[in-house]
Formats: C-alpha cells, structure tokens, sequence
C-alpha cells in the first residue's frame, strides 16, 4: 500500500493508492487536506472462487487506513459495474455508517439503470433486490463536493455504457478506460460497450493539460516492469500509450481494439461480479433456508442436450 501523493495546495486532495493484488485492482482514498472529507472509489470485496467464500479483509483495510488518517468518509463511488471483482460498496457503508454515526451515499453514473436491467433479467436478479441501491446517480458533468473540494463526473463510456471518471484537482480516476501506457486500454466486448466511443473517451482524458494524472482502474504489470503504478500524466500517456498515443487515429484503434477483444476471455469472475454488483454490493436475498445464492451459466460447448 502507498500513501500516493499529497499536496500542499487546497485545491488538491491527499490520495491514497490501494492496490489489490488478486484482481489487479485499483482501489483509492481521496480526501480534502483542510477538513478530513474523503472519498473512496472502487473499493474490493474478496472473492474466493474455490469456495465461494466471501471476505472483507481488503475492505477492511481501507477502513483502517480512514481512522488511521482521522478521515470522513461522504462518498463510495463507483466508475461503474464491475465484471471482474466484487464491489465492497455496501459493506464500507455499513460499517461507516456505525463507525462515524452518518451514512456515506453510493454514488455511480445515472445510466446504470441499463446496464441493471439487462444483467438482472440475465441472471434472474429480482427488480426488488436492484431498483434502488444506489443513493445517487451521476449526471455527466455534474459537480459534487468532497469537503472543500469540488469534484466533476466525467461520462467516459466505451469499456461500459454507463463508466463515469471522477476528476478532483488535477485528477482524474478513470477506472476502466485508460490503463498503463504499456497495457493501453481496456476491452470493449461487454454489452453497450464500443471502441469507438472509448477512443472519443481516451481523447477527451488526453485533450487536459498535460501534467493532469490519470489514475487508473487496474494494472496488470508485464515481467520487464515488475511493479504496478496507479497513475501516468496525459502528457505520459500522449506520448507513450500504445492504444492512444499522439498520431493514433480513430479507424487504427477501433480495428485493433475489436480484432484483440475477440481474443479475450471472460473475465474469471464475471457472473459474481454482476450478479453482486448491480446490487451495489448487497448480498441476494437469503432462501427460506438462509442460503445467499448466485446463479452461474453453463457452458454446453456448442452441443445439444
């Protein structure tokens, strides 16, 4: 765990960098210097697919890390559904909500009622146990505060129709749009996702003033660079990102980003995940036998049974 980095200047927040090394996962504390507000985006439930055991020991760090710092915690944002890591959203708010004696509000894009409705009925998820889970949903461009901080969504769809960015100071989470420079990009295969609308995504990110860091949603480091590293600036990114750097046009990264996402597999915990997070977090409705249950997909192969 780093602390990030941190600043002086009222206007930028302290940032916290948390990665979780199971699912390559970014997870960040973002808070105002001069009244202790955070925020925390997109924070890790752990996982286990071998026994389908549920924990929070990544979750509880992040809570340790905000009393350690003497923090408030207003805001859990997501960038959007995530299809290969549980969201610890919920559990965070539970437990702030007893630990500081108020409630942090869920935020995510507003069209997330899509991306709900189209993986509910996929999975059989009652309306009930997805319709309102969210205490706020983001309009595009819409300002929020994070104590004295101002802070802006940013709609960046492409990876997800719904993927919103949150830009506080001179930083943007991008979640999953723009990775390291050596990775690229994220895929766009999901339903309602589109190359060409995260190439227009990855030109607005790249269009800020050049010292502007992009925080990122995921790394997955390749053995020459060995470390993760949650951030790179646009002018890092103009210069070096394989997908969208300088001279890249929109017709070469449509016809690369399509031709490699075909190639991709599922992500490892994909019907968790949504299953999960299109909930907000919250667990399924326990049976009459008090088992929380998910439904998983079976793969025939092709074949006719």
């Amino acid at each position: 765990m780093s602390t990030g980095t941190k600043s002086a200047k009222a206007s930028e927040p302290i940032i916290h960098d948390v990665f979780e090394h199971d699912t390559g996962t970014w997870q960040y504390v973002v808070a105002d210097p001069s009244t202790k507000t955070a925020a925390i985006i997109d924070p890790v439930l752990d996982f286990d697919r071998a026994t389908q055991g549920l924990t929070t020991r990544t979750a509880d760090a992040l809570l340790a890390l905000v009393k350690e710092n003497g923090y408030r915690v207003d805001w859990i944002l997501e960038t959007h559904v995530h299809a290969d890591h549980l969201t610890a959203a919920s559990y965070l708010q539970s437990r702030l909500a007893r630990e500081q004696g108020y409630s942090p509000s869920i935020a995510i894009g507003r069209r997330i009622g899509q991306v709900q409705r189209l993986f509910g009925k996929r999975y059989g998820v009652p309306e009930d146990q997805y319709g309102v889970v969210f205490d706020h949903l983001m309009d595009d461009d819409e300002t929020f505060d994070i104590g004295n901080l101002s802070a802006t969504a940013m709609h960046l769809p492409g990876h997800t129709p719904d993927h919103m960015g949150y830009k506080i100071g001179d930083n943007v989470f991008c979640g999953d749009s723009v990775f390291h420079a050596d990775i690229g990009t994220a895929r766009c295969d999901f339903p309602g996702g589109s190359a060409d609308s995260l190439f227009a995504s990855g030109r607005r990110l790249l269009s800020l003033p050049s010292h502007v860091k992009i925080w990122t949603g995921h790394d997955y480091p390749p053995p020459d660079r060995g470390s993760p590293r949650a951030y790179m600036t646009v002018q890092e990114h103009r210069e070096q990102n394989k997908h969208l750097k300088d001279g890249v046009t929109a017709e070469e990264f449509v016809a690369m980003r399509n031709e490699r996402d075909a190639k991709l597999a599922a992500p490892r915990m994909l019907h968790q995940s949504l299953q999960i997070n299109i909930r907000g977090g919250r667990l399924p409705t326990p049976t009459d036998e008090g088992d929380r249950m998910l439904r998983l997909p079976l793969d025939l192969k092709g074949k006719e049974w």
